[in-house]
């Protein structure tokens, strides 16, 4: 069995040499006589991994030492609580909804205190990204929450919001490490790295760190609080160490490709192969505005229930693995992450002409 490509937003598609080199490896890691998936987090051999791990992320992202770089647990979805629990200072905090899990962050944080949706865009479901130049964010909010990149739609913020000094917070999942990022912008930059990094079980959380601090909301709970991982180095219990070994080899893939400016380049000529497409089809069609497209996440349709369907299962015949389009919104996307090869768009993009071809009326 060949491999597919997989279009899949999430456990995704992994640069082919980290899979071969993790196999290399499964049986007897550098001569340890053990797999990593064995070893004890505390030994010698698995303390380089997670230091080197974080060292080469800092060094690709050009992360400043005033940031602490923490792998935790409990996936994306965990820090929509973590963040109100250990911001929330003034019990407000202001919300941009654009899409579903930016609303599930938002309506986490009304557990904890006055979250304030300061813009959404929902009304259009969520195709479009809302002027954030100006918004009416409320003079005591602890930070201003964004979802950078959303999956499931297929938009991403171009330029940040104007948080009018307040901290920003933004969920980089699906596009974490895909281009060049300015982390000095942001209070807390964090993702799941299931999607362009490793396997799933790892949440990377990028900090300033005046915000971690003692002062949490009463009752969180140790494992949640900033502080208890920061000061064990993310090692007060037992991390995802295998999910973490993944990620660095993926952090050494990425700066063997060039680092970030490199990968955005690429990442740049897929999605416009998959866009121009997009646009001068007359079968189908994107479902996103021009400006706000995501380079990673790409939804389409054909305007047809029946022929999405028709085209999901050819695809898949056809070696193109996971396109179907989220539960909540139908039709098909492609996710084209850093691992993606541009050969892959460009077999989907013959199959999509093909496929129009043969079902549109003559």
């Amino acid at each position: 069995m060949s491999r597919v490509y997989n279009f899949s937003a999430g456990p995704a598609v992994l640069p082919e040499e980290v899979l071969k080199e993790a196999a290399e490896e499964m049986m007897d890691y550098k001569g340890s006589g053990m797999s990593v998936m064995e070893m004890s987090h505390r030994s010698k051999v698995y303390d380089t991994i997670i230091k080197e791990a974080e060292a080469d992320l800092r060094d690709l992202m050009n992360i400043p030492d005033n940031y602490k770089v923490l792998f935790l647990q409990g996936g994306a979805s965990q820090q929509f609580a973590m963040i109100p629990m250990n911001l929330m200072k003034n019990k407000k905090a202001a919300y941009i909804v654009t899409g579903q899990w930016a609303k599930k962050a938002y309506k986490e944080a009304q557990i904890y205190g006055d979250a304030v949706a300061v813009a959404s865009s929902e009304d259009k479901t969520f195709s479009y990204i809302p002027d954030c130049s100006d918004l009416d964010i409320p003079e005591d909010a602890d930070y201003v929450y964004i979802c950078e990149n959303n999956t499931i739609y297929g938009t991403k913020y171009k330029t940040l919001p104007n948080t009018k000094g307040h901290t920003l917070v933004a969920d980089v999942s699906s596009c974490f490490l895909s281009e060049p990022v300015d982390v000095t912008k942001y209070g807390i930059i964090y993702g799941g790295v299931q999607k362009n990094i490793g396997p799933a079980g790892v949440v990377i959380v990028i900090i300033r760190e005046d915000l971690i601090t003692e002062d949490t909301l009463p009752g969180t709970p140790t494992m949640l609080k900033y502080k208890t991982h920061a000061d064990a180095a993310s090692l007060y219990n037992t991390p995802p160490a295998y999910g973490i070994y993944i990620c660095g080899k993926v952090f050494k893939w990425l700066k063997k490709m060039g680092g970030l400016s490199v990968m955005k380049e690429r990442n740049e000529e897929k999605a416009k192969i998959l866009y121009d497409f997009l646009d001068e089809s007359k079968l189908f069609q994107g479902t996103v505005v021009k400006e706000d497209r995501s380079l990673m996440n790409v939804p389409f349709v054909t305007g047809s229930d029946e022929l999405d369907a028709k085209f999901v299962a050819e695809a898949k015949a056809a070696g193109f693995e996971n396109l179907k389009g989220h539960r909540s919104v139908g039709g098909m996307r492609a996710s084209i992450y850093n691992a993606m090869p541009k050969e892959g768009v460009e077999k989907l993009v013959a199959f999509m002409r093909e496929f129009e071809q043969n079902n549109t009326m003559k």
